[in-house]
């Protein structure tokens, strides 16, 4: 291999082992390697002159390249996006994708990343990590410009509540933007459950009886993403919160010692295991993967879902037209919950990043302030059914059942909003620890009990990790 490239082989090291590419004992097969790239990040584009109708300083000239998780919100929005973007700067370069981690980690290593990720869906790349590892830019610049939604305020004053804080890794900088605003519950078809004449179940004791009700009707009370578990965390984080209180939640996510013993774990893992002991789970459901729960969902053999507001979009083409999506709160225990039933998880969510070592950082940024104007939110609400990050975007925008209720939801929530950071701070510890105990719970291969010690466990574990940074809320 010839060395034409100036990348300094321990920082391509690190990067991979920051990035999970290679472990330790193998890092001679990667060093080796190292000095062949063609692309170190320093032939960055030439920074444009700021003005006010330049805020960001974007090289006009300069084109841009942003690449999309090609999920639930498709990538259509983004390509309109980029229309916009092109009246006053470069040509963007766009790809799609839905293995986010496989296409872009090889390039983050190597210092030739697109300008914009979308850093989203299953094969996400672990932001913590890449932060740590200075290969974000924070977006701080972003945020003091002025919006294209209200000229007269930043950006910073058009984001929801929340939405600086889910952005922000261990400091007081942003360096993702989560576009989404996403509602995290149970969802149903309330034309089913007009047909089994019952309503949402308030209490697990109401819940039981309605999914009773659907099987001597031949269907099944639940089904959910068996090869993507932690889509179950949609509904059970909330859960645990509403049982014990919200404490409980920030306790887990601080690794605290006995988190995962809480009372509220125990009682919510041993509910939902009462779901899979009376056969009241789709059969075949530990095999299946998000889209197709979605589809036995949707054609009517199961009656609950958890899932996030990006699900009516996702579903939309095997959705029958009178299904009337609608999501509620989870289901709560009974009249001891310590937060009440309208409690949930909503959050900004669909994270995007522009990387640090991206040739051209300003451009990164002005995409995402293109994507929060005016013309940007609204398109992106009416095409993917799905609210944004900006304050008032969706006034005066017609919603379609899902996301009507999402908001409602939302409404009548008010501050009993939780917000988990696990799935943030430690993505391991959460997609696939706790995901995978979930999983076996549910799969009926172990018993709560054993969940809550393989959850606790996989918590300590990463706990007494020194070389994990570890964050507090």
């Amino acid at each position: 291999m010839g060395s034409t490239s100036d990348v300094n082989r321990r920082d391509v090291i690190k990067r991979a082992a920051a990035l999970g590419l290679v472990a330790v004992p193998g890092m001679t097969a990667l060093s080796a390697c190292a000095s062949g790239s063609d692309d170190s990040g320093d032939d960055k584009v030439d920074k444009g002159k700021k003005t006010d109708e330049n805020p960001l300083g974007v090289n006009k000239e300069a084109g841009a390249e942003v690449v999309i998780f090609n999920g639930g919100y498709g990538d259509q929005y983004a390509k309109d996006a980029h229309k916009v973007y092109e009246k006053s700067y470069g040509k963007v370069k766009h790809a799609s994708t839905q293995k986010i981690r496989t296409k872009m980690q090889p390039r983050m290593v190597k210092g030739n990343p697109p300008d914009v990720i979308n850093n989203s869906g299953a094969e996400n790349m672990d932001i913590a990590s890449l932060i740590e590892d200075k290969q974000v830019a924070d977006l701080e610049a972003l945020l003091d410009a002025p919006s294209l939604f209200d000229s007269s305020k930043t950006v910073r004053e058009m984001l929801l509540p929340g939405v600086v804080e889910k952005g922000t890794f261990g400091g007081d900088k942003l360096y993702q933007l989560n576009y989404s605003y996403t509602v995290y519950g149970t969802w149903y078809s309330q034309t089913a459950l007009d047909k089994l004449e019952v309503e949402y179940p308030k209490t697990w004791d109401e819940m039981l009886a309605v999914c009773a009700k659907a099987k001597k009707e031949g269907m099944a009370g639940w089904t959910y993403a068996g090869k993507h578990p932690y889509y179950f965390a949609f509904t059970m984080y909330p859960f645990i919160a509403k049982i014990g209180g919200a404490d409980v939640l920030k306790a887990i996510d601080n690794l605290e010692p006995d988190a995962w013993k809480h009372e509220a774990v125990k009682k919510a893992f041993d509910a939902y295991y009462e779901l899979r002991a009376k056969g009241y789970i789709l059969k075949g459901t530990p095999g299946i993967d998000h889209i197709q729960s979605q589809t036995q969902w949707t054609k009517g053999n199961a009656l609950f879902l958890p899932n996030g507001s990006w699900v009516e979009n996702e579903a939309r083409k095997t959705t029958p037209k009178d299904f009337k999506m609608t999501v509620a709160p989870p289901t709560g225990l009974d009249k001891s919950d310590a937060m009440p039933f309208e409690t949930l998880w909503a959050e900004a969510s669909e994270p995007f990043m522009v990387p640090a070592k991206a040739k051209n950082v300003e451009g990164g940024m002005e995409w995402l302030r293109v994507m929060m104007g005016k013309e940007s939110t609204q398109n992106f609400t009416k095409l993917v059914s799905a609210l944004t990050c900006v304050k008032g975007a969706a006034d005066g925008v017609e919603l379609p059942s899902g996301l009507s209720s999402a908001k409602a939801a939302l409404d009548a929530a008010g501050e009993n909003i939780v917000s988990p950071r696990l799935p943030d701070w430690y993505l391991q510890l959460h997609k696939e620890k706790v995901g995978g105990a979930i999983a076996a719970m549910m799969a009926g291969d172990i018993k709560p009990d054993e969940a809550v010690k393989r959850c606790q466990k996989a918590a300590d574990d990463l706990s007494g990790d020194d070389s994990i940074k570890k964050y507090k809320r």
